[in-house]
């Protein structure tokens, strides 16, 4: 496959899932309003991998669809941060997990507008409304808890302290992106590194959290190797596609 394509599905499995994450909290989030806030935050980005996925299928071709890409796809072809595949701990953890990726996805999308691409720009464009919704839900929340009761600020620095490892991911260039970068088809994730930063460490003082950046990161997501806890995603996600293939509602 070439390199947009390989870019196309790693937008949409970071989209694809997370949403799947946030999805199992339906039904259990701490109060009803915040547990259909955050149901509502899983269907944008279901909508958004939709795009990216229809968009990648019709350029496959072969009988690509959006479904054989989310459903027919083994844990070393999907090509999302380690992040976001990581299990809920705690409702500190999905919406700290939630504003960093949120925060970093909007500067990716707020460059994506401008893209050579037209199919690209059109999803970003699309796309941005929703992530500044994402943003501002999710950096409450974080505030809120971070400067909260003794527990909820004991449990936000505990993920805080499992995060950190792994968001330096957001900010290296995989092959595909340095490639297209030249063409504006993609965005060098590097250069969003220092306005990132430069949000999210005013938001970590609010909530009364150390925030330092480290140097070294897991990684590797973008080039399919995973944690364990994505083949237990995959095989819930999948299951119903691939007990009954071709099954349409």
């Amino acid at each position: 496959m070439d390199h947009l394509h390989n870019y196309l599905l790693h937008l949409a499995d970071n989209a694809l899932i997370l949403g799947h994450r946030n999805s199992e909290w339906c039904g259990h989030g701490p109060v009803l309003e915040q547990d259909i806030a955050l149901t509502n935050i899983s269907l944008d980005l279901l909508g958004q991998a939709r795009y990216f996925y229809q968009y990648a299928a019709s350029r496959a071709g072969a009988g690509v669809t959006e479904d054989s890409l989310a459903y027919l796809r083994d844990t070393r072809e999907f090509k999302n941060f380690l992040v976001l595949e990581l299990p809920d701990s705690d409702w500190g953890f999905t919406v700290l997990r939630q504003y960093l990726f949120s925060q970093y996805q909007y500067l990716l999308y707020e460059k994506l507008v401008d893209a050579s691409d037209q199919e690209i720009a059109a999803i970003a464009e699309k796309s941005l409304k929703e992530v500044a919704y994402h943003v501002r839900w999710s950096k409450e929340w974080v505030i809120r808890l971070g400067d909260g009761t003794t527990e909820s600020r004991k449990k936000m620095i505990a993920s805080w302290n499992i995060l950190k490892d792994y968001v330096g991911e957001f900010f290296i260039a995989s092959d595909e992106e340095k490639m297209l970068t030249e063409s504006n088809m993609a965005v060098d994730p590097v250069t969003l590194r220092e306005k990132w930063i430069s949000l999210v460490n005013p938001v970590f003082e609010e909530a009364t959290l150390e925030f330092r950046l480290q140097k070294w990161t897991q990684q590797g997501g973008r080039q399919g190797m995973h944690t364990e806890h994505l083949g237990y995603l995959l095989a819930e996600m999948q299951y119903m596609q691939r007990t009954y293939p071709g099954m349409e509602w």
